[in-house]
């Protein structure tokens, strides 16, 4: 009986914690800044205990769930509504780098260590302390970094360039079904991407595994079951 009521609670609490998840917001599941840390961390004990404990109240479990939720909900509206309590319960950015230069204060007061610095430094694929103007270490603790003028990347701004316009895709064939909302939107019709299958694949769209196309009109296709050859031999 225990284990029909274990299995009872995992079926009953994971939709719940779903859309309790849902509710709560991306920013609960994304950012992760202390205050949500937390709350994802107890919420999970929570839940935890209630699936491997038979004996507890399931009905206590939902209800401490769900003031769980309300919490964050209040604690975020105070944070959006008075930005003096949002310092109180959040991280503030922090500068670790300026002109090339560590800020040791600032360093030991967030507990960083020079390697950990390094290390964010490479990941923005920054070489070389000189060429950092200024680096931040921000309230989700990754690290923003703005190079020396001579160092930033070109724009096109840069040498008077106006640039192209922005080519994007938009998916009209997910798994082979046609995504309809997708095709009306572009201005589209089934039997137009229909046609273009035809033309250029010789295939039915429940052969395709994706097809996209761009603002400019190219359709972009990957079949079901094709096998690219020379793909890099990457490996953790």
């Amino acid at each position: 009986m225990d284990s029909i009521k274990v299995i009872g609670r995992i079926i009953t609490i994971l939709p719940f914690l779903l859309f309790l998840g849902l509710y709560m917001g991306k920013r609960s599941i994304g950012e992760l800044p202390v205050f949500d840390f937390l709350v994802v961390l107890v919420m999970g004990a929570v839940v935890g205990a209630d699936i491997a404990d038979p004996a507890i109240n399931h009905i206590h479990t939902v209800v401490a769930m769900i003031a769980i939720a309300l919490l964050q909900k209040l604690i975020i509206f105070l944070k959006m509504r008075y930005r003096k309590f949002g310092r109180l319960v959040t991280f503030e950015p922090t500068v670790v780098i300026y002109k090339g230069e560590l800020l040791v204060k600032n360093l030991k007061k967030i507990n960083y260590s020079i390697d950990n610095v390094l290390q964010m430094l490479r990941e923005k694929d920054v070489f070389a302390m000189k060429d950092v103007d200024l680096a931040i270490i921000e309230a989700n603790g990754r690290m923003s970094v703005n190079l020396v003028p001579d160092k930033q990347r070109v724009t096109l701004s840069h040498i008077g360039k106006e640039p192209d316009a922005t080519q994007y895709e938009i998916p009209v064939i997910l798994d082979g079904e046609l995504q309809q909302d997708a095709i009306k939107k572009l201005g589209k019709s089934d039997q137009w991407v229909r046609q273009q299958l035809a033309d250029q694949w010789a295939a039915a769209e429940t052969a395709v595994f994706y097809a996209g196309i761009s603002t400019a009109g190219d359709l972009n296709i990957t079949m079901k079951g094709a096998v690219k050859k020379d793909v890099p031999p990457i490996y953790h």
